[in-house]
């Protein structure tokens, strides 16, 4: 019972603050506050319009995971936007060691969201404003064994800029309910009767030994940790492709896998019900997740819980 239990903990999962009254410390335009007691205008244009981008940064042993492309993607997101991007790459990388030093350092999930700025209500950018500025920390709990991944899909709904990461997320938070409604982890997506992504996670399958995942496209965020896991597959000399592709590979993928910063890399054992190969996690996902949690390890996590 305890082996079994310990196979459907999350790899990475945000738990509670511990002891619940301890409250973090999050920075907002230039001032470091309790998280409760940080306030924004009613005219920011991130709550108006969800006129922002954010980035997701995973942080092991006080150290932030794969830092520097989370912030070349950042800087990708607000040049799309046309957002002023308000630091160079020094001041955002002090202002992140400064949040997680804050908060404790260890491993934490870190959220920063750049929004366009306050100003009166018009669809047309306003003049002479500056962006505002948000980070916020969460414990992150790590265990060395994930949950296998129930997942659906769904038609893509979503808009066809995909590859900016935009804090307009109604899209995909309606799709991702649909898979918490009937018990599920993830909703893989479809477009055209191909594969795009999951609803806040990437997608890769596997057949007969070949690892695929969707080309980067607009019509998906081309993921941190997918990258990263498409260079651990090369590095293991296990055949790696972005490929398109379709809804019918998906269905008879002998192993699939979805990925996110704060996911790791979680096997899916089930589609639309459908069991996927054995219906239990791979013999290509376990190695690829071993090279993955060795890396996070090395990093500057300590263990992760048993």
């Amino acid at each position: 019972m305890a082996a079994s239990s310990r196979r459907h903990k999350d790899v990475f999962s945000i738990k509670p603050i511990d002891p619940p009254s301890r409250m973090s410390i999050a920075y907002l335009n230039g001032v470091y506050t309790p998280l409760d007691e940080a306030r924004v205008s009613v005219l920011d244009r991130g709550f108006l319009f969800g006129d922002g981008v954010y980035e997701v940064i995973p942080v092991y042993g006080g150290k932030g995971f794969l830092r520097d492309r989370h912030l070349t993607r950042l800087e990708n997101s607000l040049a799309a936007t046309r957002i002023e991007n308000p630091h160079v790459r020094a001041q955002w990388e002090n202002l992140l060691d400064e949040v997680i030093r804050r908060n404790g350092g260890g491993d934490q999930g870190i959220y920063l969201q750049v929004t366009r700025g306050s100003a009166p209500r018009l669809h047309a950018f306003p003049k002479g404003i500056s962006p505002t500025v948000l980070m916020t920390s969460q414990p992150l709990a790590l265990s060395a064994h994930p949950s296998p991944a129930k997942t659906i899909t769904r038609p893509d709904i979503r808009w066809g800029r995909c590859d900016i990461k935009s804090i307009a997320l109604i899209g995909n938070i309606l799709l991702r309910q649909e898979a918490t409604d009937v018990g599920c982890l993830e909703t893989i997506l479809i477009r055209d009767g191909r594969i795009t992504e999951g609803a806040a996670s990437n997608v890769f399958i596997v057949r007969q030994g070949r690892v695929m995942t969707p080309p980067a496209s607009p019509l998906l965020l081309r993921g941190i940790t997918r990258d990263f896991v498409i260079e651990q597959c090369a590095e293991a000399n296990l055949p790696i492709h972005e490929v398109t592709v379709s809804e019918a590979a998906l269905r008879d993928a002998d192993e699939a896998w979805i990925t996110g910063s704060l996911m790791g890399i979680a096997p899916v054992v089930e589609i639309d019900g459908a069991l996927v190969g054995s219906g239990r996690p791979g013999p290509l996902w376990e190695k690829i997740h071993a090279l993955f949690r060795r890396c996070w390890r090395d990093s500057g996590q300590s263990r992760p819980d048993p």
